[in-house]
C-alpha cells in the first residue's frame, strides 16, 4: 500500500474531501460535486453543484432536495474520476443507501456513511468490502448496544398493537419518515387492522412504494375521524409527539422504535408508553464484526461515541481516530449519551 503524505480521503470545514478525484463524500456545505452515500438530511445536503449516488436513492434525494442535478449508480458498478476508482456498496442503512468504496494507487478505503448488518427485508443488505482504511460510524458505540434479532422485535411491535386493539385504543408509533417508517411499515400484521400514516411518512413511503412490496397504508387527512383510528395503527413522526395533529388519536398508546430505547430513561424523557429496540444501525458487535471483516488496518470513527469506540479499537490493535463531522446518526443522540453518563 502506498504511503502518501496526502491521504486518499481528507476531513475539510466542508466535507471528506478526496483531492485526487476533487469530489466530496457526504459533504455537509456546498460543493461542486458530492457522492452522496443514502437520503437521510445529515448526509445529503441541499446546494451541491452535482450530485451522484445509488439510482435507488436518486428519487428520495429528488423528493427531499427538489430539482437538482444527480447521476445514479448501480451497485458495484466502477466509475472513475481523474483515475480515482469509486464504486458503490449495499449499506443495509435504509432503502439506497451505499457504502462508498474509493481506490487509487492501490490503496482502497471505503467510507460506510450509516450501516447495519441485519437484513431488514427493505433494503438491499449489507455488503463486506475489503480495504485498508475503514471509515465507520459508532452511533451505538458502546456494549450496552445490542440487538435482538429484528422478527422478536416485531412480534412484539404485533402483540401490542393487538392488545390495544382488544382494549379500543388506537396505537401511534414513532418512527423516522425515510427508513425507519417503511421497515415498521414492512412488518406490521395488516391483520390486526388498517394502518394510518401521517403525511410526512406516507409522502415519503410513495416515493419507495416501487422498490418493496408495503402493506397498504392510509393517510390522515383533516377529514379523517377519530372514529376510524380506533383500534388501528398510525404510523408518525417522533415530531408529531406532543402536536395538535395527535390529539386526534384519543384514546391512543404510544410507542417508540429506536435504538435509544435500550435505555429505559430515553422513554421516560420522550413520555413514550413503550418503547421497541430497533435500529438501522450496527449494534457494539455488529461494528466490530464489520471492521474486522473488512481486513484493515486503519479505522476511522466519524460519529456516535467515538472516543470510547475508537480507544477501543487500538487496544485491540487497530490503527484508530476520531474525525468531526456534521453527522448525527440516530436522532436523539446527545439526550441518549446524557442518559447513559447519568
Amino acid at each position: 500500500m502506498k504511503n502518501s503524505a496526502t491521504p486518499l480521503l481528507a476531513f475539510n470545514k466542508k466535507g471528506i474531501y478526496c483531492a485526487a478525484a476533487d469530489v466530496y463524500l457526504d459533504p455537509w456545505k456546498p460543493v461542486e460535486k458530492a457522492i452522496i452515500s443514502h437520503g437521510h438530511a445529515d448526509h445529503s445536503r441541499w446546494g451541491h453543484k452535482k450530485y451522484i449516488t445509488h439510482h435507488t436513492n436518486v428519487p428520495i434525494i429528488r423528493h427531499r432536495l427538489g430539482d437538482i442535478e444527480v447521476s445514479g449508480k448501480e451497485w458495484n458498478e466502477t466509475f472513475t474520476i481523474n483515475n480515482v476508482k469509486f464504486s458503490l456498496h449495499p449499506a443495509g442503512h435504509i432503502i439506497g443507501s451505499s457504502q462508498i468504496r474509493v481506490e487509487h494507487k492501490g490503496e482502497v478505503w471505503v467510507f460506510t456513511g450509516d450501516y447495519k448488518v441485519e437484513d431488514d427485508g427493505v433494503a438491499v443488505p449489507y455488503e463486506l468490502v475489503k480495504c485498508n482504511t475503514f471509515i465507520t460510524e459508532c452511533t451505538f458505540g458502546l456494549p450496552a448496544f445490542k440487538w435482538q434479532p429484528q422478527q422478536e422485535v416485531f412480534e412484539e411491535i404485533n402483540n401490542w398493537w393487538e392488545q390495544n386493539r382488544g382494549e379500543g385504543r388506537t396505537s401511534v408509533l414513532f418512527g423516522y419518515s425515510l427508513g425507519k417508517a417503511q421497515r415498521l411499515l414492512k412488518h406490521l400484521n395488516p391483520e390486526i387492522g388498517k394502518i394510518y400514516t401521517h403525511g410526512a411518512i406516507e409522502n415519503m413511503t410513495e416515493v419507495v412504494r416501487p422498490l418493496c412490496d408495503f402493506p397498504e397504508t392510509t393517510r390522515i387527512t383533516r377529514e379523517t375521524k377519530k372514529e376510524e383510528l380506533k383500534g388501528n395503527m398510525v404510523l408518525a413522526p417522533p415530531s408529531a409527539h406532543g402536536s395538535p395533529w395527535i390529539k386526534k388519536m384519543v384514546p391512543y398508546v404510544t410507542g417508540s422504535a429506536s435504538g435509544w430505547m435500550t435505555f429505559r430513561g430515553a422513554r421516560r424523557r420522550r413520555a413514550i408508553d413503550k418503547g421497541f429496540v430497533l435500529s438501522d444501525h450496527c449494534d457494539w458487535q455488529g461494528l466490530l464484526t464489520s471492521i474486522e471483516a473488512t481486513g484493515c488496518e486503519k479505522v476511522i470513527c466519524t460519529h456516535g461515541y467515538t472516543d470510547i469506540f475508537s480507544r477501543y479499537l487500538c487496544e485491540k490493535g487497530y490503527d484508530a481516530r476520531t474525525e468531526e463531522t456534521q453527522y448525527e446518526g440516530e436522532a436523539g443522540e446527545q439526550e441518549a449519551k446524557k442518559e447513559q453518563e447519568d
